[in-house]
């Protein structure tokens, strides 16, 4: 049985290692670090590098780390600057020297104590960040753990060093990055000791602000730090309680800021204050009370004073942008439609109309092209949220303007802009779609409002028709814009690159793909409300295309994108009349244009757009038949990516059309499927193996719509006769003379014709039953054989060998033949019990003694993939087949992944997807293992939820939450004697996981196991003891006790760190929260938030709100019990006065 290597360490140990790596320095580690003797070689190292120097101290205790590590001593400044140097300035062995030193300094208990003589003394720069590193990691671990006097004395430091170095001009510039750092210390003790040990904060920084103008600059860096920590980044790093009442004081005490804020705005001279306050208010605009915003002169300065100037134009458009996006009700509606107006007057002055934008944005400076990007974000913010009020208040012109505005800046070739004005572009298409058909279903307005007021019967919006007719002109624009920036659809494989060749894609754009599909909701959307202008626009692009005034590459892969992409958005009629012209004119395109990367271009675009346009091809036949002949044509083209997009494209017009293929229709002789099959070595002469393998999936879908299961026969059976004929063949040959096998050119034509029988599998579906039937004796033998052969390699040359060629074209061989199985079997509905019968045996007695005797690397993933498709199809029919299963897959797989969490991913994923599988599907198998074999598979489950790897520990943790809830509603027996073993092991492990920072990727899942764990003790679903009945400790204990006492052991032992009360609270909290899950996960995350602090939050100001919320819930519960006679135990009843 496979020895899980790091799974060895028990689990407080490897829970309290996950305490020491957050929080925990042990004292006797410490001791221990100190007294162990230096290496040698860093003595040595030490010698050379500060052999000049001539301080006493460097030789105290025999060597120069004796000096820096000594806290008893005098600390040597001098030697810690040069020791910091050699760090950032050495090399070889002496930086590493160095690297160690600084490494052992920082980790010392006391390092801290030097941190104001290295602040007030030292010369170098990188030794004061050093020094503030030490004292960041103090705040936040140990801070509550100082005596009183050390935080006050250690505040005031930090306090004293920042006037100092704020207090002149000079000094600001000059140690802007320092000073930055020393903010961001003083931030965090404000989170620890704000406002309870430190209640005049505010009024001081505000009070300091009015005597320097340096030290005011600095203060609102200080307050932007304190609000970005509070209201943006509170939640990984505060208790609930301690955010709350954060924000609560900040809001309480925000008047003394505005107020400050709002004088230096009015007052200040010096652009550098103006800026900082200005970005110090943007962090406030978020969360302050609306009435500084909308009540006060805010908006107004804004706009009039600053959203003109150059130097702070840009801060101030993102502060509108920040209020832009405020939903504030219908409180404050004429005081949004002032500042929208305000703002398009300022930018009026500012920006003029924006002609011919697109053409000077090059020549514009990087300040230039950010204000435009800001003014994108603040009309999209803006019109987002509040576009129906200012259509309805504002002037049409102001709105109209700002509409052109949005519409000249998406005409830049800008992509991240162009995507925030497209975002909003499908806001208003979609708004006014949703309109006109929401109309469609009133009356008329003509009978009901009499042609009268337009916006009246719409609850003060503007109707339908008025909305369309201000925005025609506008949305004209948007075609126009949409069609010219078309991003490139999935389908398209033959692309211009950056050279400006022509050349096949291999792999996909994410972005891209994303992009081109909001580009076609837009497009649809746009066609939708104005099909005749959109046609006019297409065809006048088409024309510029044939003319050759607009002719190149890319505007023609635009052009036929954005034809592609409203497919199905125009009426049939339309739609008809306007493909036949597009298609006959990229016809003659294709016949005017000379060179073979033009054809290429003109051609893959025929392709994709007769590809996107099913429903025109099935209602023109004589069309549709064209087409395909005309693909077949391509396919002999001289262009890879050509012949490439041809196969596709017949791919997609076979799914959406197969049917007519295989009818027989008027004029014919026979069904075109026929003719296909007849002539398809002719059509794929020229065509590559992996193109006939597409090929053949084409022709696959159209076998799968006839219905006839003996036609559907014939069909298969001349679709595969080509490959089959070259199979039996090389079959025979291999039977007569088994080294052929060793020949790569027959490995692998044997692998292309497996891959051409996957292919059309997929394509068919169950019907492919009589072509496997063929061949599958002959597959398996053939799988047999070359598995012999593999391992004969290795066993000769060792592991080496699986990197052949000819192992690795053998290794294909064994892939796609358990893929055409895989294939198969996921297509096998109401065929199970044959599958069953016929083809699991032999397969299993191909595959598993093979998978388990080769080396790990021999063995292939799909083994395991395989069998877990046969499973979940099958179901209860593979229990009896389980355990062999176990043994030769499950045991040898997990033998190769035990040892780190790394090495052969496919193998790890699959082998936790088959075991969920067999959970799930035969669960009943799994209460038939051995008791060794069980432990196995319960370590097993564990180790996967020990992953990092988000995928395998979500695999873990699911597989562990199932597979608890399947022993919960199994026999009581089998639950009882599993919860009995597993229980408190399982729930150990899943807190261990769920301390871990490196496992909080799947913190949601633990969450959901152990709240369910808990649920089951805590409502006496688990009825048998999990703990030893017959000691005497025990007695009268039962299983929600002892479950409290056990999580509450376990991290007390752990969390040196935490007080009693604190893991008290928790646990209670455990046991209170397990129905409500998102209370329970919240209670959790303070928790794991707690576990990084010494001592924590212990004020009675953050525990009460835990305490308080647990107390309402036990006395509802009560109250509940108490309207129910005998729900309530004599003993937890009230006494009667």
């Amino acid at each position: 049985m496979a020895d899980f290597g790091l799974g060895k360490l028990l689990r407080v140990k490897a829970l309290k290692m996950v305490a020491m790596r957050l929080v925990v320095t042990a004292p006797a580690l410490e001791r221990a670090r100190r007294l162990a003797p230096f290496p040698a070689k860093l003595n040595l190292c030490l010698k050379r590098v500060f052999e000049n120097n001539n301080s006493s101290n460097i030789n105290y205790g025999g060597t120069a780390v004796d000096a820096l590590l000594d806290f008893n001593r005098e600390f040597d400044i001098a030697l810690f600057d040069r020791v910091v140097e050699a760090l950032f300035t050495g090399k070889g062995d002496e930086q590493k020297m160095a690297q160690q030193i600084l490494t052992e300094f920082k980790e010392h208990e006391l390092s801290w104590t030097r941190a104001d003589n290295i602040l007030t003394n030292s010369s170098a720069l990188q030794s004061k960040f050093i020094a503030l590193q030490i004292l960041e990691q103090l705040i936040q671990t140990k801070w509550k753990i100082l005596p009183a006097e050390q935080r006050t004395g250690i505040k005031n430091f930090i306090v004293e060093v920042i006037l100092n170095t704020s207090s002149t001009e000079e000094s600001l510039r000059k140690n802007k990055v320092y000073l930055n750092k020393l903010n961001l210390i003083l931030v965090q003790i404000l989170k620890q000791e704000w406002p309870h040990n430190w209640p005049t904060f505010i009024p001081e920084i505000v009070q300091t602000s009015r005597t320097n103008l340096a030290l005011c600059e600095n203060n609102m860096a200080i307050l932007k730090l304190l609000s970005e920590e509070v209201f943006d980044f509170s939640a990984e790093q505060m208790t609930q309680a301690k955010a709350k009442n954060l924000k609560a004081q900040m809001c309480g005490e925000f008047s003394s800021i505005y107020n400050l804020c709002t004088e230096i705005l009015q007052r200040a001279q010096q652009p550098s204050l103006i800026l900082a306050t200005l970005e110090t208010l943007l962090r406030f605009l978020s969360w302050i009370p609306f009435g500084y915003i909308f009540e006060m002169d805010l908006i107004s300065n804004l706009c009039t004073r600053f959203l003109q100037a150059p130097v702070t134009r840009n801060i101030t458009i993102k502060c509108l942008t920040e209020i832009a996006g405020l939903d504030s009700g219908s409180e404050y509606k004429e005081q949004f439609v002032n500042m929208f107006s305000m703002t398009i007057t300022a930018l009026r002055e500012t920006l003029g109309d924006l002609q011919n934008i697109e053409s000077v944005w090059d020549d514009y400076d990087d300040d230039e092209q950010s204000f435009i990007q800001n003014v994108s974000m603040f009309l999209t913010s803006f019109l987002t949220t509040h576009l129906r009020l200012v259509e309805t208040t504002a002037k049409r012109d102001i709105v109209i303007q700002a509409h052109e505005y949005l519409l000249r800046i998406s005409q830049v070739d800008e992509r991240e802009m162009f995507k925030v004005c497209l975002e909003y572009w499908n806001v208003l298409v979609r708004g006014l779609y949703e309109d006109g058909r929401n109309a469609s279903f009133s009356a008329p307005s003509g009978l009901l409002n009499l042609g009268g007021n337009q916006s009246g019967a719409n609850g003060g919006n503007l109707s339908c028709e008025v909305r369309r007719q201000m925005y025609s002109a506008i949305l004209t624009g948007v075609r126009y814009v949409m069609i010219s920036r078309m991003a490139r659809p999935e389908e398209v494989l033959i692309v211009e690159n950056d050279e400006g060749e022509i050349v096949r894609e291999f792999t996909k754009e994410t972005d891209t793909i994303t992009l081109y599909k909001a580009q076609r909701e837009c497009l649809i959307y746009l066609t939708h409300l104005d099909s005749k202008d959109m046609e006019n626009i297409i065809f006048e692009k088409l024309g510029h295309q044939m003319d050759g005034s607009e002719w190149s590459w890319s505007n023609l892969n635009k052009l036929c994108w954005a034809i592609g992409s409203i497919s199905g958005s125009m009426s049939e009629d339309q739609e008809r009349r306007a493909l036949v012209i597009i298609i006959k004119d990229l016809l003659s395109l294709c016949e005017l244009k000379r060179g073979k990367d033009n054809k290429a271009v003109v051609a893959s675009n025929i392709m994709y757009v007769v590809g996107q346009y099913p429903r025109f091809l099935k209602a023109h036949w004589k069309f549709l038949k064209t087409v395909a002949n005309k693909l077949f044509e391509f396919m002999h083209e001289l262009h890879e990516g050509v012949r490439d997009m041809a196969c596709d494209t017949f791919v997609t017009i076979s799914q959406k059309c197969r049917r007519h293929f295989v009818i027989h229709q008027p004029g014919e002789q026979y069904p075109f499927v026929d003719e296909i099959i007849a002539n398809a070595n002719s059509i794929t002469s020229d065509l590559e193996p992996h193109q006939v393998n597409r090929f053949c999936e084409a022709v696959g879908y159209l076998i799968s719509a006839q219905l006839n299961q003996q036609t559907q026969s014939e069909l298969i059976r001349g679709l595969m006769a080509p490959s089959n004929e070259v199979w039996d063949q090389l079959v025979q040959k291999a039977g007569e003379n088994i080294s052929l096998l060793e020949d790569l050119n027959i490995v692998k034509q044997l692998g292309n014709i497996l891959r051409t029988n996957v292919s059309a599998c997929g394509a068919i579906g169950k019907g492919f039953i009589t072509q496997i039937g063929r061949i599958y004796i002959d597959m398996l033998g053939l799988y047999k054989a070359v598995s012999e052969i593999i391992s004969g390699c290795v066993s000769r040359d060792g592991e080496i060998a699986t990197r052949y060629a000819n192992v690795r074209a053998m290794r294909t061989i064994k892939k796609e033949a358990l893929h055409l199985v895989d294939t198969y079997v996921k297509h096998c509905d109401g065929e199970v019990d044959a599958v069953n019968q016929n083809m699991v045996p032999p397969l299993l007695e191909a595959v598993l003694a093979d998978y388990a005797q080769n080396v790990p690397p021999a063995r292939d993933s799909e083994v395991l993939s395989t069998v877990n498709t046969i499973t979940t199809a099958l179901g209860a029919l593979m229990t009896d087949k389980i355990p062999i299963i176990f043994e030769s897959l499950f045991e040898s797989t997990m033998g190769m992944i035990n040892q780190d969490f790394t090495q052969y991913p496919d193998h790890r994923l699959a082998v936790y997807q088959l075991l969920r599988t067999i959970n799930q599907k035969c669960f009943s198998a799994l209460l038939n293992l051995s008791q060794d074999k069980f432990r196995f598979l319960i370590m097993s489950i564990m180790w996967g939820f020990k992953h990092t790897t988000r995928d395998v520990a979500d695999l873990g943790l699911t597989i562990t939450l199932e597979l608890i809830n399947n022993f919960n509603s199994n026999d009581r027996a089998i639950s009882d004697a599993f919860f009995q073993t597993y229980f408190i092991e399982l729930l150990s492990e899943i807190i261990v996981v769920l301390s871990d920072n490196d496992h909080k990727g799947s913190f949601r899942l633990q969450c959901m196991v152990l709240a369910r764990m808990i649920h089951l003790v805590e409502s006496n679903q688990i009825t048998a003891p999990l703990f030893d009945p017959s000691l005497s400790e025990n007695s009268g204990m039962s299983n929600p006790v002892y479950v409290r006492q056990s999580i509450g052991n376990l991290l007390v032992t752990a969390f040196a760190n935490l007080n009693k009360r604190q893991i008290e609270v928790f646990v209670e909290g455990l046991f209170s929260f397990n129905d409500d899950f998102e209370k329970f996960r919240n209670h959790v995350r303070d928790f794991v938030i707690q576990t990084k602090e010494f001592a924590g939050d212990v004020e009675v100001l953050y525990l009460e709100e835990t305490e308080r919320e647990l107390e309402q819930k036990k006395q509802k519960e009560k109250e509940l019990a108490q309207q129910i006679p005998g729900m309530l135990k004599p003993s937890e009843m009230d006494e009667d006065d």
